[in-house]
């Protein structure tokens, strides 16, 4: 048996045991979740078509896992303009196992994996739990500690970078990046690591830290 789903703007044809890779859907992974625009069921060269959905039908799956694919490079150019514009997306993917087709308004059988649960002895023990949570939030900053250093005195005016507008300014500034002389000496491993952690590309970067020495002299 197989059915045609529409999810995140696009259709698919799946059957049971069927690993599917689709934009982000809420759940954790063991989650059961259901696909309720189903455009079509079938069995062999026997198929229901819908108007545009087939009533009662559903799609029963489960959460694998989250995650992202892998990073896409928009690039504009204005013509005449000195304008150019390179952004990176990474699209936010779930990944599911079709558990079932069911139709007639049926239910999924399959229920969402058991999650651990607080065990009853330990419901006294909250209120000593308390100054771990403190510790942890102490331990937060240190987590999300900036990739460089910012300098002491003025910043510079990054925007005057192309490439580089009032936001990318305002991340590469949370990121400890402030001055042109910073940009100008970024090394490629330095490169690669806000290639990694920010939403720029390599080349990108280049292209700001060849236009920043021209700005730092």
């Amino acid at each position: 048996m197989f059915a045609v789903i529409k999810t995140g703007g696009k259709q698919y044809r799946v059957a049971a045991d069927d690993l599917l890779q689709v934009e982000l859907v809420a759940g954790e992974p063991g989650d059961i979740i259901q696909f309720a625009d189903v455009l079509a069921v079938g069995v062999g060269a026997d198929v229901t078509f819908g108007a545009p959905l087939v009533d009662g039908a559903s799609v029963a799956a489960e959460v694998v896992e989250q995650g992202r694919g892998k990073k896409v490079i928009a690039f504009k150019k204005r013509r005449r303009q000195n304008s150019r514009r390179k952004r990176g997306h990474r699209q936010l993917l779930t990944t599911v196992r079709i558990s079932e087709i069911l139709t007639g308004g049926a239910k999924p059988s399959k229920k969402a994996a058991a999650k651990p649960a607080a065990k009853a002895d330990e419901k006294p023990a909250k209120k000593e739990a308390a100054p771990k949570k403190a510790e942890a939030k102490a331990d937060a900053p240190a987590a999300a500690a900036p990739l460089f250093t910012a300098p002491k005195g003025e910043p510079d005016d990054l925007t005057k970078i192309k490439g580089i507008g009032p936001v990318a300014a305002g991340q590469l500034a949370e990121q400890g990046i402030t001055t042109f002389a910073q940009v100008a000496k970024l090394t490629d491993k330095d490169i690669a690591r806000i290639d990694e952690a920010m939403p720029f590309s390599a080349d990108q970067i280049t292209d700001w830290r060849e236009q920043a020495k021209e700005l730092a002299k």
